[in-house]
């Protein structure tokens, strides 16, 4: 009953800001998802309904950073990357609902890091 409860409470959120966030094809939207085990990001095209680009926590590159935070930022850093070689350098970050702390906060740093403008 309690998840049920939170789940609810996080879609509420989630759509309260996706009213507001709108991604197109120049500047995405830059959506994270947070598991207990994984992080996944993507960009996505909200007026097409495409989705540009993914990374997650799964690939190689990112599941062997260490700890989850360290994990979220090679996320981060990754989605960058890849958004860069579609020639995307500006995105809105969505962060679906979660608070702006702790993994969703290191996938926007490692973004950041990474060249992408949010």
């Amino acid at each position: 009953m309690a998840k049920a409860k939170k789940l609810t409470r996080r879609n509420t959120i989630k759509m309260r800001t996706r009213k507001k966030i709108k991604g197109t094809a120049l500047r995405p939207r830059l959506s994270v998802f947070r598991s207990n085990k994984q992080i996944y990001a993507q960009l996505i095209d909200d007026l097409n309904g495409h989705t540009l680009c993914t990374a997650s926590s799964k690939e190689g590159v990112c599941s062997s950073a260490g700890n989850k935070i360290e994990q979220a930022k090679a996320v981060g850093k990754l989605i960058a990357e890849r958004a860069k070689g579609d020639n995307i350098d500006n995105a809105v970050f969505d962060r679906s609902g979660y608070l702006y702390h702790g993994r969703v906060k290191a996938v926007a740093e490692g973004a950041r890091e990474g060249g992408l403008t949010i």
